[in-house]
């Protein structure tokens, strides 16, 4: 099962992302009822089995033993198991029996038009795609992305610099059927804009050099034109000038290097210095400059305004997403860094490119996709979905699993306090979430955005198996009176309920007091709960009342088997839920 824990937990009520501790593998067996087909996208960063990285050694015939060892970081035998080595006989089988099992599992989750992103490098990757073909299928195959990292090395031939990225569809035939829906909305959009550009003559012809009356009539042209049309979603180019139609792009950088610049420009009309933003801006002296004599720089009325760059409409056209990319893993170290205000993970994702990754597979801003990492390390992907959203104005959710390693007593991570890698993650989660917030502060429904987490721990199940003593079977059953494991909370047998039935974990729960017993409702009423002892008919239609107030589609009611005074009383109970329409009795 997965434990609740609220207190390590962000905005636990109203959050809808989840942050899972635990052995990704059993952690996404429990998650096939509730997740099917749901998840988006999956981005994953696993082990690239260099001889140096942690590989799980899966025991099947009792997981979660094996998943206890694992965070102890030692075998039966203790000895420490935490590297796949070259020398091992088994050294890719290895690393290929832990990733199938997962993958497997992986895909199920995935929607009819998901795509799932797998960071690797030279070690596994011809191995990885071999694996991905039988599982995803050779025709389902997308891309092997080239990620230029631009980082030294030390090699005496050719200095490997690039990782990989392999891509695959669910079903590449549902993308390609929605590719080509979005090739019909470029070519309507290109019909639209080729009206925006004969108007834009129009109005260059009429007004000459008045830019103010140009600007004017355009915003009227495009209210008259239907601006809410997906055709002209470039409505936000309400600007025009000699060059054309633009836009005004935000100047400040997207984080705050000590080499951003803070002086600010002259404002040509009132010949006062402007405004600057907050964290500077995104370019250096020089280039400002340039783009204030080229006229590429907006100014508002007066010098209050921060100025913008134009961004002119001829110049933005769509563009595929390409195979080969560079970004500086450096950058992202630094600013892992800077945010935790420690050293404490080396050679984590830049939560940038995975951003372009959520963009690549999510059209539509208001799908509200799941995007699952099961390797989520530091937490990349989950930083990336917040600021995805923060610019989008999406609501996106996140899925982040994680098995929480210990931090060696000699790390930076330890010695700040990181006791294993989920801590790391849930901290720099916090973090991220509340400077993307700050940062987005002026935008507008931003206090709307979702910075929380339900933090979910893997553990054995709440019931208790029946193990009797053969030679003392009256005291056994008197024992498995009480049927749940010591030390376990109403609320982790709920969430154990919640999985059981394939219920999203995010679902509100909510407590109310019926017939002076405690109930359960989790999602407005589709689950009704009751733990309690001395179950009377009281509380059965104080449900019936409580259902018919939330008016969920349908009801299902769990009772702990042992909380009815007598079977006869159980049997009214049942009844009277019946006749209001509630046929699903449960006991447990």
């Amino acid at each position: 099962t997965l434990r609740p824990c609220k207190e390590e937990s962000k905005d636990w009520d109203t959050t809808q992302n989840l942050y899972i501790e635990g052995d990704n593998l059993e952690v996404l067996k429990l998650l096939q009822k509730s997740y099917h087909s749901k998840v988006k996208m999956i981005y994953i960063d696993p082990p690239y089995n260099t001889g140096k990285d942690f590989v799980y050694p899966d025991d099947f015939h009792d997981s979660l033993e094996n998943y206890k060892k694992l965070t102890g970081q030692v075998d039966s035998e203790g000895n420490r198991i935490s590297t796949n080595t070259e020398a091992s006989g088994r050294y890719h089988t290895d690393w290929l029996n832990m990733m199938y099992p997962r993958l497997r599992l992986a895909r199920n989750l995935l929607t009819y038009d998901g795509a799932i992103f797998i960071s690797i490098d030279d070690n596994e990757v011809e191995n990885l795609k071999k694996l991905c073909n039988e599982i995803f299928g050779e025709e389902n195959f997308i891309a092997n992305l080239v990620w230029q990292q631009g980082r030294k090395s030390s090699a005496s031939t050719i200095a490997t610099n690039h990782e990989y990225c392999l891509v695959y569809a669910k079903d590449k035939d549902n993308i390609l059927r929605i590719n080509n829906d979005l090739n019909k909305y470029w070519q309507e959009k290109k019909e639209g804009l080729d009206l925006i550009y004969k108007k834009e003559k129009e109005l260059k012809k009429k007004y000459l050099n008045d830019y103010s009356k140009m600007t004017i009539e355009l915003r009227e042209f495009y209210k008259t034109a239907g601006m809410e049309s997906p055709v002209y979603r470039h409505k936000h180019y309400n600007y025009i000038d000699s060059r054309g139609i633009f836009f005004a792009s935000d100047t400040s950088a997207p984080d705050k290097p000590e080499s951003r610049s803070h002086k600010p420009l002259i404002h040509p009309i009132t010949k006062k210095p402007t405004a600057v933003p907050r964290m500077g801006w995104r370019y250096t002296d020089k280039t400002l400059e340039e783009l204030v004599i080229e006229d590429r720089i907006h100014f508002g009325d007066d010098e209050s305004k921060i100025p913008c760059v134009k961004r002119y409409l001829k110049e933005t056209e769509y563009e595929v997403a390409q195979s080969v990319f560079y970004k500086d893993g450096r950058g992202a170290s630094k600013r892992l860094e800077n945010l935790l205000e420690t050293k404490c993970f080396d050679f984590p994702k830049d939560e940038d490119i995975i951003s372009q990754f959520v963009n690549y597979c999510i059209v539509d801003e208001e799908e509200n996709a799941y995007i699952l990492d099961f390797f989520s390390g530091s937490g990349t992907t989950a930083h990336s979905v917040i600021q995805v959203n923060a610019i989008n104005g999406g609501n996106h959710k996140f899925i982040m699993v994680q098995l929480p390693e210990p931090t060696d007593e000699k790390d930076e991570a330890y010695k700040a306090g990181y006791m294993n890698i989920c801590e790391i993650g849930k901290e720099r989660i916090r973090r991220a979430g509340e400077k993307i917030k700050e940062e987005n502060k002026e935008k507008e429904n931003i206090e709307n955005l979702d910075i929380g987490f339900k933090v979910l721990k893997l553990d054995t199940s709440n019931i208790r198996k029946w193990q009797p003593d053969y030679d003392n079977l009256e005291q056994s059953l008197l024992d498995y009176v009480d049927n749940y494991m010591e030390g376990r909370t109403e609320l982790d047998v709920v969430y154990e309920i919640m999985i059981k039935y394939g219920l999203d974990l995010t679902y509100p729960v909510d407590e109310f007091t019926l017939a002076q017993k405690k109930v359960y409702s989790i999602g407005f009423g589709m689950l009704m709960i009751c733990l309690e002892d001395e179950i009377t008919t009281e509380v059965a239609k104080g449900i019936l009342e409580k259902v018919k107030e939330l008016a969920p589609e349908s009801t299902r009611v769990v009772f702990k088997d042992n909380g009815f005074k007598s079977d006869s009383n159980k049997t009214n109970i049942k009844e009277i839920l019946k006749s209001g329409g509630i046929e699903e009795f449960i006991t447990l």
